[in-house]
Protein backbone atom coordinates (compact mmCIF):
# COMPACT_ATOMS: atom_id res chain seq x y z
CA UNK A 1 0.00 0.00 0.00
CA UNK A 2 0.83 3.14 -0.65
CA UNK A 3 1.08 6.25 1.78
CA UNK A 4 -1.82 7.56 0.11
CA UNK A 5 -3.99 4.35 0.69
CA UNK A 6 -3.55 4.86 4.66
CA UNK A 7 -4.81 7.99 5.25
CA UNK A 8 -7.84 8.84 7.00
CA UNK A 9 -10.77 10.14 4.58
CA UNK A 10 -14.18 11.33 4.72
CA UNK A 11 -17.20 12.08 2.04
CA UNK A 12 -20.63 12.22 1.63
CA UNK A 13 -22.03 8.45 0.89
CA UNK A 14 -25.62 9.79 -0.07
CA UNK A 15 -26.36 10.75 -3.50
CA UNK A 16 -25.94 14.51 -4.31
CA UNK A 17 -29.34 16.44 -3.54
CA UNK A 18 -31.80 17.23 -0.99
CA UNK A 19 -33.40 13.60 0.88
CA UNK A 20 -34.76 12.98 4.21
CA UNK A 21 -31.27 11.42 5.34
CA UNK A 22 -27.98 11.94 4.38
CA UNK A 23 -24.59 9.94 5.17
CA UNK A 24 -20.90 11.26 5.71
CA UNK A 25 -18.56 8.10 6.24
CA UNK A 26 -15.58 8.25 7.84
CA UNK A 27 -12.53 5.51 7.41
CA UNK A 28 -9.58 5.84 9.42
CA UNK A 29 -7.01 3.36 11.01
CA UNK A 30 -7.91 1.61 14.68
CA UNK A 31 -5.25 3.41 16.03
CA UNK A 32 -6.82 6.25 15.54
CA UNK A 33 -10.22 5.35 17.61
CA UNK A 34 -10.38 7.32 20.56
CA UNK A 35 -8.85 10.33 18.69
CA UNK A 36 -11.38 10.62 16.01
CA UNK A 37 -14.64 9.99 18.96
CA UNK A 38 -13.15 12.45 21.27
CA UNK A 39 -12.58 15.28 18.34
CA UNK A 40 -16.06 14.96 17.03
CA UNK A 41 -18.10 13.68 19.73
CA UNK A 42 -15.80 14.52 22.82
CA UNK A 43 -17.59 13.05 26.03
CA UNK A 44 -19.97 10.50 24.21
CA UNK A 45 -19.14 6.81 24.78
CA UNK A 46 -20.29 4.41 21.49
CA UNK A 47 -21.27 0.69 21.62
CA UNK A 48 -19.87 -0.65 18.39
CA UNK A 49 -22.50 -1.62 15.54
CA UNK A 50 -25.41 0.22 18.05
CA UNK A 51 -26.71 3.35 16.99
CA UNK A 52 -26.57 6.68 18.99
CA UNK A 53 -28.46 10.13 18.44
CA UNK A 54 -25.74 12.44 19.28
CA UNK A 55 -25.24 16.61 18.23
CA UNK A 56 -22.98 16.89 15.54
CA UNK A 57 -21.24 20.50 16.44
CA UNK A 58 -18.88 22.38 14.55
CA UNK A 59 -15.61 23.89 14.84
CA UNK A 60 -16.78 27.02 17.13
CA UNK A 61 -19.11 24.61 19.62
CA UNK A 62 -22.67 25.74 17.24
CA UNK A 63 -25.30 22.81 16.79
CA UNK A 64 -25.46 21.68 13.38
CA UNK A 65 -27.74 18.99 13.51
CA UNK A 66 -28.83 15.99 15.97
CA UNK A 67 -27.26 12.78 14.43
CA UNK A 68 -27.57 9.11 14.46
CA UNK A 69 -23.74 7.88 14.68
CA UNK A 70 -22.77 4.59 13.84
CA UNK A 71 -19.47 3.19 15.08
CA UNK A 72 -17.79 0.50 13.20
CA UNK A 73 -14.17 -0.29 14.64
CA UNK A 74 -11.70 -2.45 12.55
CA UNK A 75 -11.13 -4.96 10.93
CA UNK A 76 -15.20 -5.75 11.24
CA UNK A 77 -16.41 -3.11 9.22
CA UNK A 78 -17.01 -2.51 5.24
CA UNK A 79 -13.47 -0.82 4.50
CA UNK A 80 -11.37 -2.97 7.20
CA UNK A 81 -10.57 0.11 9.11
CA UNK A 82 -12.66 1.19 11.91
CA UNK A 83 -15.36 3.14 9.96
CA UNK A 84 -17.47 6.15 11.40
CA UNK A 85 -20.91 7.22 10.03
CA UNK A 86 -23.21 10.28 10.58
CA UNK A 87 -26.76 10.04 9.69
CA UNK A 88 -27.90 13.88 9.74
CA UNK A 89 -30.60 15.15 7.29
CA UNK A 90 -30.15 15.48 3.97
CA UNK A 91 -29.52 18.72 3.04
CA UNK A 92 -26.30 19.50 0.51
CA UNK A 93 -25.30 22.53 2.27
CA UNK A 94 -25.42 20.71 5.67
CA UNK A 95 -23.54 17.60 4.80
CA UNK A 96 -21.10 20.02 3.40
CA UNK A 97 -20.62 21.46 6.61
CA UNK A 98 -19.99 18.26 8.48
CA UNK A 99 -17.14 17.18 6.31
CA UNK A 100 -15.68 20.40 6.92
CA UNK A 101 -16.18 20.18 10.74
CA UNK A 102 -14.93 16.70 10.61
CA UNK A 103 -11.64 17.87 8.04
CA UNK A 104 -11.32 21.31 10.93
CA UNK A 105 -11.41 19.12 13.89
CA UNK A 106 -9.74 16.04 12.86
CA UNK A 107 -7.02 17.93 11.13
CA UNK A 108 -4.10 16.85 13.57
CA UNK A 109 -4.69 13.50 12.25
CA UNK A 110 -4.94 14.31 8.74
CA UNK A 111 -7.91 13.79 7.27
CA UNK A 112 -8.52 14.39 3.64
CA UNK A 113 -11.43 14.25 1.17
CA UNK A 114 -12.29 10.32 -0.05
CA UNK A 115 -11.53 9.97 -3.51
CA UNK A 116 -13.87 8.33 -5.93
CA UNK A 117 -14.52 4.74 -5.19
CA UNK A 118 -11.53 4.43 -2.51
CA UNK A 119 -13.98 2.86 1.03
CA UNK A 120 -14.39 0.03 -1.58
CA UNK A 121 -10.89 0.10 -3.43
CA UNK A 122 -9.87 -0.34 0.60
CA UNK A 123 -12.32 -2.64 1.41
CA UNK A 124 -10.32 -4.72 -1.64
CA UNK A 125 -7.28 -3.69 -0.67
CA UNK A 126 -7.66 -4.81 3.22
CA UNK A 127 -9.10 -8.14 1.89
CA UNK A 128 -12.64 -7.59 2.57
CA UNK A 129 -13.78 -8.58 -0.82
CA UNK A 130 -12.19 -9.37 -3.88
CA UNK A 131 -11.85 -7.40 -7.06
CA UNK A 132 -14.88 -8.61 -8.81
CA UNK A 133 -16.47 -8.64 -5.99
CA UNK A 134 -15.66 -4.52 -5.35
CA UNK A 135 -16.86 -3.89 -9.52
CA UNK A 136 -20.48 -5.48 -8.24
CA UNK A 137 -20.66 -2.95 -5.69
CA UNK A 138 -20.54 -0.11 -8.88
CA UNK A 139 -22.90 -2.27 -10.89
CA UNK A 140 -25.50 -2.97 -8.31
CA UNK A 141 -25.86 0.66 -8.04
CA UNK A 142 -25.67 1.60 -11.35
CA UNK A 143 -28.13 -1.17 -12.02
CA UNK A 144 -30.97 -0.41 -14.90
CA UNK A 145 -33.38 -3.60 -14.67
CA UNK A 146 -34.08 -5.72 -11.35
CA UNK A 147 -32.51 -8.39 -13.14
CA UNK A 148 -29.10 -6.52 -13.20
CA UNK A 149 -29.49 -5.85 -9.79
CA UNK A 150 -30.10 -9.73 -8.74
CA UNK A 151 -27.03 -10.64 -10.77
CA UNK A 152 -24.88 -7.98 -8.99
CA UNK A 153 -26.00 -8.85 -5.97
CA UNK A 154 -24.98 -12.72 -7.09
CA UNK A 155 -21.80 -11.31 -7.84
CA UNK A 156 -21.41 -9.66 -4.78
CA UNK A 157 -21.89 -12.59 -2.39
CA UNK A 158 -19.24 -14.13 -3.83
CA UNK A 159 -20.75 -16.29 -6.78
CA UNK A 160 -18.63 -15.49 -9.62
CA UNK A 161 -15.52 -15.14 -7.39
CA UNK A 162 -16.45 -18.93 -6.17
CA UNK A 163 -17.19 -19.96 -10.22
CA UNK A 164 -13.63 -18.28 -11.00
CA UNK A 165 -11.42 -19.50 -7.92
CA UNK A 166 -12.80 -23.35 -8.50
CA UNK A 167 -11.58 -23.45 -12.23
CA UNK A 168 -8.55 -22.09 -10.76
CA UNK A 169 -7.87 -24.38 -8.24
CA UNK A 170 -8.35 -27.57 -11.22
CA UNK A 171 -5.82 -25.64 -13.20
CA UNK A 172 -3.50 -24.94 -10.26
CA UNK A 173 -3.98 -28.67 -8.95
CA UNK A 174 -2.81 -30.19 -12.45
CA UNK A 175 0.14 -27.65 -13.14
CA UNK A 176 1.38 -29.10 -9.82
CA UNK A 177 0.93 -32.47 -10.73
CA UNK A 178 2.54 -31.94 -14.48
CA UNK A 179 5.85 -29.59 -12.58
CA UNK A 180 6.03 -32.89 -9.62
CA UNK A 181 6.57 -35.29 -12.94
CA UNK A 182 8.67 -33.30 -13.94
CA UNK A 183 11.29 -32.91 -11.11
CA UNK A 184 10.91 -36.87 -10.72
CA UNK A 185 11.99 -38.11 -14.20
CA UNK A 186 13.19 -41.16 -12.89
CA UNK A 187 9.92 -42.25 -12.34
CA UNK A 188 9.19 -44.60 -14.98
CA UNK A 189 5.59 -43.82 -15.60
CA UNK A 190 3.23 -42.59 -17.88
CA UNK A 191 2.21 -39.31 -15.38
CA UNK A 192 -0.64 -38.07 -18.07
CA UNK A 193 -2.47 -41.60 -18.07
CA UNK A 194 -1.77 -41.99 -14.25
CA UNK A 195 -2.67 -38.46 -13.19
CA UNK A 196 -5.95 -38.61 -15.92
CA UNK A 197 -4.22 -35.48 -17.27
CA UNK A 198 -5.62 -34.82 -20.06
CA UNK A 199 -9.43 -35.78 -18.50
CA UNK A 200 -8.79 -33.35 -15.92
CA UNK A 201 -7.89 -30.57 -18.35
CA UNK A 202 -10.87 -31.11 -20.93
CA UNK A 203 -13.05 -30.80 -17.80
CA UNK A 204 -11.29 -27.30 -16.88
CA UNK A 205 -11.82 -26.28 -20.46
CA UNK A 206 -15.38 -27.32 -20.40
CA UNK A 207 -15.87 -25.49 -16.50
CA UNK A 208 -14.37 -22.53 -18.02
CA UNK A 209 -16.68 -22.39 -21.54
CA UNK A 210 -19.78 -22.96 -18.72
CA UNK A 211 -18.43 -19.94 -16.99
CA UNK A 212 -17.73 -17.71 -20.10
CA UNK A 213 -20.99 -18.61 -21.03
CA UNK A 214 -22.86 -17.19 -18.03
CA UNK A 215 -20.63 -14.01 -17.91
CA UNK A 216 -21.68 -12.80 -21.27
CA UNK A 217 -24.39 -12.97 -20.32
CA UNK A 218 -24.13 -10.92 -17.50
CA UNK A 219 -22.19 -8.40 -19.54
CA UNK A 220 -25.09 -8.10 -21.43
CA UNK A 221 -26.91 -7.53 -18.07
CA UNK A 222 -24.59 -4.84 -17.06
CA UNK A 223 -23.81 -3.14 -20.44
CA UNK A 224 -27.09 -3.35 -22.54
CA UNK A 225 -27.88 -4.52 -26.27
CA UNK A 226 -27.79 -1.56 -28.93
CA UNK A 227 -30.27 -2.14 -31.68
CA UNK A 228 -29.91 -0.51 -34.68
CA UNK A 229 -33.08 -0.28 -37.19
CA UNK A 230 -32.23 0.33 -40.83
CA UNK A 231 -34.60 0.06 -44.41
CA UNK A 232 -35.81 2.20 -46.86
CA UNK A 233 -37.82 5.10 -45.50
CA UNK A 234 -41.49 4.64 -44.59
CA UNK A 235 -40.93 1.29 -44.00
CA UNK A 236 -41.98 1.11 -40.36
CA UNK A 237 -39.02 1.90 -38.52
CA UNK A 238 -39.86 4.72 -36.27
CA UNK A 239 -43.69 2.80 -35.97
CA UNK A 240 -41.58 -0.37 -34.88
CA UNK A 241 -39.25 1.99 -31.98
CA UNK A 242 -42.99 3.47 -30.61
CA UNK A 243 -44.19 -0.20 -30.21
CA UNK A 244 -41.20 -1.41 -28.71
CA UNK A 245 -41.17 1.51 -26.15
CA UNK A 246 -44.71 1.75 -25.42
CA UNK A 247 -44.88 5.91 -26.14
CA UNK A 248 -44.75 7.51 -28.67
CA UNK A 249 -40.93 8.16 -28.83
CA UNK A 250 -40.74 8.88 -32.66
CA UNK A 251 -42.52 11.09 -35.04
CA UNK A 252 -44.86 8.59 -37.80
CA UNK A 253 -45.96 10.11 -40.45
CA UNK A 254 -46.77 8.89 -44.25
CA UNK A 255 -43.94 11.38 -45.73
CA UNK A 256 -40.64 9.47 -46.84
CA UNK A 257 -37.61 10.46 -44.97
CA UNK A 258 -39.34 12.03 -41.83
CA UNK A 259 -36.44 10.91 -39.44
CA UNK A 260 -33.34 12.41 -40.10
CA UNK A 261 -31.09 12.32 -37.96
CA UNK A 262 -31.10 8.96 -35.17
CA UNK A 263 -33.21 9.04 -32.11
CA UNK A 264 -32.37 6.28 -29.14
CA UNK A 265 -34.61 4.76 -26.47
CA UNK A 266 -33.80 2.50 -23.73
CA UNK A 267 -36.23 -0.29 -23.43
CA UNK A 268 -36.17 -3.79 -21.14
CA UNK A 269 -36.50 -6.94 -22.43
CA UNK A 270 -37.18 -9.91 -19.35
CA UNK A 271 -34.33 -7.44 -17.23
CA UNK A 272 -32.63 -7.18 -20.42
CA UNK A 273 -31.56 -3.28 -21.00
CA UNK A 274 -31.32 -2.69 -24.86
CA UNK A 275 -30.83 0.64 -26.29
CA UNK A 276 -33.26 0.97 -29.83
CA UNK A 277 -31.70 3.41 -32.38
CA UNK A 278 -33.96 4.53 -34.89
CA UNK A 279 -32.24 6.01 -38.37
CA UNK A 280 -32.71 7.65 -41.20
CA UNK A 281 -34.39 5.53 -44.37
CA UNK A 282 -31.82 4.54 -46.70
CA UNK A 283 -32.21 5.67 -50.44
CA UNK A 284 -30.25 7.08 -53.02
CA UNK A 285 -31.24 11.17 -52.58
CA UNK A 286 -29.58 14.52 -53.37
CA UNK A 287 -31.50 16.06 -50.16
CA UNK A 288 -28.04 17.48 -47.88
CA UNK A 289 -30.07 17.04 -45.19
CA UNK A 290 -31.37 13.34 -45.46
CA UNK A 291 -27.71 12.41 -47.11
CA UNK A 292 -26.02 13.50 -43.57
CA UNK A 293 -28.77 11.45 -41.60
CA UNK A 294 -27.93 8.12 -43.85
CA UNK A 295 -24.49 8.97 -43.13
CA UNK A 296 -25.25 8.86 -39.06
CA UNK A 297 -27.31 5.86 -39.53
CA UNK A 298 -24.12 3.99 -41.12
CA UNK A 299 -22.45 5.18 -38.34
CA UNK A 300 -25.19 3.65 -35.44
CA UNK A 301 -24.72 0.69 -37.63
CA UNK A 302 -21.14 0.01 -37.25
CA UNK A 303 -21.65 -0.06 -33.49
CA UNK A 304 -24.47 -2.06 -33.19
CA UNK A 305 -24.77 -5.43 -31.53
CA UNK A 306 -28.01 -6.41 -33.61
CA UNK A 307 -28.84 -5.03 -36.74
CA UNK A 308 -32.87 -4.79 -37.24
CA UNK A 309 -33.29 -4.65 -41.44
CA UNK A 310 -36.89 -3.49 -41.48
CA UNK A 311 -38.67 -4.64 -45.06
CA UNK A 312 -42.60 -4.14 -46.50
CA UNK A 313 -44.14 -7.31 -45.91
CA UNK A 314 -47.27 -6.10 -47.86
CA UNK A 315 -45.10 -5.33 -51.27
CA UNK A 316 -45.88 -1.36 -50.61
CA UNK A 317 -42.07 -0.41 -50.36
CA UNK A 318 -39.63 -2.08 -52.74
CA UNK A 319 -36.19 -2.73 -50.43
CA UNK A 320 -33.12 -2.05 -52.61
CA UNK A 321 -30.57 -5.20 -52.04
CA UNK A 322 -27.77 -2.55 -52.13
CA UNK A 323 -29.19 -0.75 -49.54
CA UNK A 324 -28.34 -3.40 -47.20
CA UNK A 325 -25.16 -4.49 -48.48
CA UNK A 326 -23.94 -0.78 -47.86
CA UNK A 327 -24.84 -1.33 -44.04
CA UNK A 328 -23.24 -4.37 -44.06
CA UNK A 329 -19.99 -3.36 -45.57
CA UNK A 330 -20.24 -0.99 -41.95
CA UNK A 331 -21.03 -3.45 -39.27
CA UNK A 332 -18.82 -5.37 -37.46
CA UNK A 333 -17.89 -8.90 -38.11
CA UNK A 334 -20.08 -11.17 -36.73
CA UNK A 335 -22.83 -8.56 -35.92
CA UNK A 336 -26.34 -10.74 -36.16
CA UNK A 337 -28.69 -9.45 -38.69
CA UNK A 338 -32.58 -9.93 -37.77
CA UNK A 339 -34.65 -9.32 -41.13
CA UNK A 340 -37.96 -8.22 -39.48
CA UNK A 341 -40.98 -8.31 -42.54
CA UNK A 342 -43.67 -4.97 -41.23
CA UNK A 343 -46.67 -3.83 -41.87
CA UNK A 344 -48.21 -7.64 -41.89
CA UNK A 345 -51.48 -6.02 -41.15
CA UNK A 346 -51.80 -4.73 -44.46
CA UNK A 347 -51.23 -8.15 -46.58
CA UNK A 348 -48.02 -10.47 -46.85
CA UNK A 349 -46.77 -10.43 -50.32
CA UNK A 350 -43.23 -9.84 -49.51
CA UNK A 351 -41.80 -12.11 -46.52
CA UNK A 352 -38.12 -13.09 -46.69
CA UNK A 353 -37.02 -16.39 -45.29
CA UNK A 354 -36.36 -16.78 -42.15
CA UNK A 355 -37.83 -13.42 -41.67
CA UNK A 356 -39.77 -12.33 -38.40
CA UNK A 357 -43.44 -11.04 -39.78
CA UNK A 358 -45.02 -8.32 -37.45
CA UNK A 359 -47.14 -5.71 -37.12
CA UNK A 360 -45.58 -2.56 -35.61
CA UNK A 361 -49.16 -0.67 -35.88
CA UNK A 362 -51.24 -3.48 -34.28
CA UNK A 363 -48.18 -4.88 -32.39
CA UNK A 364 -48.62 -8.53 -33.48
CA UNK A 365 -45.47 -10.31 -33.38
CA UNK A 366 -43.64 -8.45 -31.37
CA UNK A 367 -43.05 -10.76 -29.17
CA UNK A 368 -41.41 -12.89 -31.06
CA UNK A 369 -39.51 -10.18 -32.35
CA UNK A 370 -38.45 -9.36 -28.59
CA UNK A 371 -37.14 -13.48 -28.15
CA UNK A 372 -35.30 -13.21 -31.79
CA UNK A 373 -33.06 -9.88 -30.03
CA UNK A 374 -32.21 -11.91 -26.92
CA UNK A 375 -31.26 -14.68 -29.14
CA UNK A 376 -29.45 -12.94 -31.59
CA UNK A 377 -27.46 -11.31 -28.77
CA UNK A 378 -26.63 -14.96 -26.19
CA UNK A 379 -28.90 -14.45 -23.65
CA UNK A 380 -30.60 -17.40 -22.48
CA UNK A 381 -34.51 -18.04 -21.97
CA UNK A 382 -34.01 -16.65 -18.25
CA UNK A 383 -31.74 -14.42 -16.73
CA UNK A 384 -32.21 -16.30 -13.10
CA UNK A 385 -28.81 -17.48 -11.85
CA UNK A 386 -26.46 -14.81 -13.87
CA UNK A 387 -24.13 -13.04 -12.31
CA UNK A 388 -22.48 -9.46 -13.57
CA UNK A 389 -19.42 -9.57 -15.17
CA UNK A 390 -17.50 -7.02 -17.31
CA UNK A 391 -15.66 -7.39 -21.11
CA UNK A 392 -12.46 -7.33 -18.89
CA UNK A 393 -14.13 -10.34 -17.39
CA UNK A 394 -14.76 -11.55 -20.60
CA UNK A 395 -11.14 -11.16 -21.95
CA UNK A 396 -9.65 -12.78 -18.94
CA UNK A 397 -11.72 -16.01 -18.85
CA UNK A 398 -11.29 -16.18 -22.97
CA UNK A 399 -7.60 -15.80 -22.44
CA UNK A 400 -7.58 -18.54 -19.68
CA UNK A 401 -9.81 -21.18 -22.22
CA UNK A 402 -7.40 -20.25 -24.98
CA UNK A 403 -4.25 -20.99 -22.66
CA UNK A 404 -5.99 -24.42 -21.51
CA UNK A 405 -6.81 -25.55 -25.17
CA UNK A 406 -3.18 -24.62 -25.90
CA UNK A 407 -2.19 -27.02 -23.33
CA UNK A 408 -4.30 -29.66 -24.86
CA UNK A 409 -3.09 -29.34 -27.88
CA UNK A 410 0.46 -29.78 -26.78
CA UNK A 411 0.04 -32.58 -24.91
CA UNK A 412 -1.63 -34.16 -27.71
CA UNK A 413 1.35 -33.51 -30.45
CA UNK A 414 3.69 -34.73 -27.70
CA UNK A 415 5.58 -31.64 -27.18
CA UNK A 416 7.98 -30.85 -24.21
CA UNK A 417 5.62 -31.16 -21.24
CA UNK A 418 6.96 -28.07 -19.52
CA UNK A 419 4.85 -26.14 -22.10
CA UNK A 420 2.25 -27.81 -20.84
CA UNK A 421 2.36 -26.77 -17.44
CA UNK A 422 3.81 -23.18 -19.05
CA UNK A 423 0.38 -22.72 -20.73
CA UNK A 424 -1.55 -23.84 -17.42
CA UNK A 425 0.86 -21.01 -15.49
CA UNK A 426 -1.02 -18.36 -17.72
CA UNK A 427 -4.46 -20.00 -17.66
CA UNK A 428 -4.30 -19.61 -13.65
CA UNK A 429 -3.06 -15.94 -13.93
CA UNK A 430 -5.62 -14.94 -16.33
CA UNK A 431 -8.19 -16.22 -13.75
CA UNK A 432 -6.43 -14.09 -10.84
CA UNK A 433 -6.47 -10.85 -12.81
CA UNK A 434 -10.42 -10.92 -12.32
CA UNK A 435 -10.25 -11.83 -8.58
CA UNK A 436 -7.42 -9.35 -8.08
CA UNK A 437 -4.58 -11.27 -7.51
CA UNK A 438 -2.54 -10.23 -10.52
CA UNK A 439 -4.09 -7.08 -11.50
CA UNK A 440 -1.92 -3.85 -11.59
CA UNK A 441 -2.23 -0.86 -9.96
CA UNK A 442 -3.00 1.64 -13.19
CA UNK A 443 -5.93 -1.11 -13.65
CA UNK A 444 -7.30 -0.81 -9.98
CA UNK A 445 -6.78 2.88 -10.60
CA UNK A 446 -9.17 3.41 -13.03
CA UNK A 447 -11.57 0.47 -12.17
CA UNK A 448 -12.39 2.21 -8.77
CA UNK A 449 -11.79 5.71 -10.37
CA UNK A 450 -15.44 5.03 -12.48
CA UNK A 451 -17.16 4.94 -8.91
CA UNK A 452 -19.31 7.66 -7.35
CA UNK A 453 -17.71 9.56 -4.20
CA UNK A 454 -18.54 7.87 -1.11
CA UNK A 455 -18.58 4.41 -2.13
Amino acid sequence: MSASDKDPIVAVATAAGRGGVGIVRLSFSKDFDADVLEALFPGRSFTPRHAHLYPVLDASGELLDEAIVLYFPGPSSYTGESVLEIQAHGGPVLLRMIVRTVLEKCRHLHFRLAEPGEFTKRAFLNGRMDLAQAEAVSDLIDAVSESAAHAAVRSLSGDFSDRVRDVGLQIDELRAFVEAALDFPEEETDFLAEGHILERTRAAADALKGVLENAVQGRVLRDGISVTLVGSPNVGKSSLLNALAGEEVAIVTDVAGTTRDRIEHWVTVRGVPIRIVDTAGLRRTDDIVESKGIERTLEAASRADVVLHLVDASGGIVDEPEVLELVMRHVRPRTPLITVANKADAGCKVVPEGAVLISAKTRDGLEALREALLAAAGVASTTDGLFMARERHLEALRAALEHVECALRVAHEGAMMDLFAEELRLAGQALGSILGETTPDDLLGMIFSKFCIGK
